[in-house]
């Protein structure tokens, strides 16, 4: 099977996704920074969600620019993926309305960390569909960074416990570490070409 459609589907939700985070931002009652600052837990906590929700698209995009054809169980694994990301306004909205509370920063990092997980298995399914010795193989490699991520987003589960700010911090560090784009495939996607 074709991948266009995928992807296509994938943009399209993504940016869904994007839309109703924003849409969760209200107008503030004032016209001073005083008016502001009540929203500043749900605006940083957007800013958390916007950044990784990137994050994730960059590196869709760049994994499907890699991959030629697509099977039933990638179209599924896709569909965890999105699934995963879907639920983002969620969790941003409620850590945001309650000012980064326990609860709500914890489940942040449940669906963080299961959005690294469902990326783990599409790539996986990729690597399985193209097989182990392919150029797409070659370029995913073992993902170190993708592993430590999702290590970081279970501790930062716990840690909300003790103190949610460490978590936030810990989803913040994990941003900025992805920030930097993954140039695995980025460098060496001429040869695929």
């Amino acid at each position: 099977m074709g991948k266009g459609r995928l992807e296509a589907f994938s943009d399209g939700v993504i940016a869904i996704i994007i839309t109703i985070m924003v849409l969760e931002l209200k107008i503030p009652h004032g016209d001073t920074l005083e008016a502001i600052q009540p929203l500043f837990p749900v605006l940083i906590s957007y800013i958390l969600s916007f950044v990784n929700i990137g994050i994730y698209w960059n590196n869709h995009h760049h994994l499907f620019h890699a991959v030629h054809r697509v099977s039933g169980k990638i179209l599924w694994a896709n569909l965890h993926l999105l699934f995963w990301l879907s639920l983002m306004p969620f969790v941003t909205a409620w850590m945001g309305e309650n000012h980064f509370t326990t609860l709500p920063v914890a489940l942040m990092g449940v669906d963080l960390f299961m959005c690294g997980v469902a990326y783990f298995i599409l790539t996986k399914k990729i690597i399985h569909l193209h097989g182990k010795s392919s150029k797409v193989a070659e370029l995913i490699g073992i993902d170190k960074k993708g592993a430590y991520s999702v290590l970081a987003y279970f501790t930062a589960i716990f840690t909300a416990y003790i103190h949610p700010y460490i978590s936030l911090a810990i989803y913040a560090l994990v941003a900025a570490i992805w920030f930097i784009p993954d140039r695995r495939i980025e460098n060496k996607i001429g040869e695929i070409e």
